[in-house]
């Protein structure tokens, strides 16, 4: 009779793990050859941090740049966090400044024109709990339409989406198997804090009040070392995020 297959026993102490050590001993590798590589080494701060807003600015600078986010311990030590353990003179100073949402940007462009480029470009997104609205909403009663607009007409909800529309707080009915607002419905005035359903509401509705933007600061220059920029905002509490962009 053959064995059943449910009977098999997997051992795990022969399962493959991964070497955190090897990881951030790559991590440090990789660090020192961009230094080797590239003029500047840029700190940049990213606040509330969107995967899909970084991704694009790394797609725009691949072949000129290259960006590396989270783990800050780590790539304080590729660039050495002492005058005495430091991979280039100077690179201390950077190094000790690595705290929280702090990443590196390293590049050969010139210095104006990456300045002007970071201070120009953003991205709009859509807001998170705890944000403030930036404008006021007010939906009126009748079908409820997206994206939302004053000017323009939208589309409406299908039926299947009423009883979630009712959960997120709105006084919702289907009328002719399109969900519809009961009453005139405040949704957020300027400035207020939004909650969570609040932030639903605006994703489906297809308002962005949020803005995703990376602010550069100090930075690191061959045969000139560091040079003193803007003070960034520093969340020390924040959990690190990926180490390394993969180009």
């Amino acid at each position: 009779m053959p064995k059943s297959r449910r009977s098999k026993v997997t051992t795990l102490s022969k399962t493959p793990v991964r070497s955190t050590k090897a990881s951030k001993q790559a991590l440090v590798n990789e660090i020192r050859a961009q230094v080797d590589k590239y003029d500047h080494a840029w700190m940049f701060s990213v606040g509330d941090m969107r995967n899909e807003g970084l991704k694009e600015v790394r797609a725009q600078w691949r072949g000129t740049g290259r960006f590396f986010f989270g783990k800050g311990k780590v790539m304080a030590k590729a660039l050495g966090l002492t005058p005495e353990t430091e991979y280039q003179e100077g690179l201390s100073d950077i190094a000790k400044r690595l705290r929280g949402q702090i990443g590196l940007f390293f590049t050969s462009h010139p210095v104006d024109e990456t300045l002007e480029w970071f201070e120009s470009w953003s991205k709009k997104e859509y807001a998170r709990m705890g944000a403030r609205a930036t404008q006021e909403i007010t939906l009126p009663e009748g079908p409820i339409l997206t994206p939302y607009s004053e000017t323009v007409m939208g589309d409406p909800f299908p039926h299947s989406m009423e009883p979630q529309l009712r959960a997120l707080g709105l006084s919702t009915s289907l009328v002719r198997g399109v969900p519809s607002l009961n009453n005139p419905h405040l949704l957020c005035r300027q400035g207020e804090k939004l909650s969570s359903e609040k932030c639903r509401i605006l994703k489906l509705l297809g308002v962005q009040m949020a803005e995703f933007r990376i602010v550069l600061g100090s930075r690191w220059t061959k045969e000139v070392g560091f040079v003193a920029g803007k003070e960034l905002d520093v969340d020390s509490d924040a959990e690190e995020q990926v180490g390394m962009d993969q180009d």
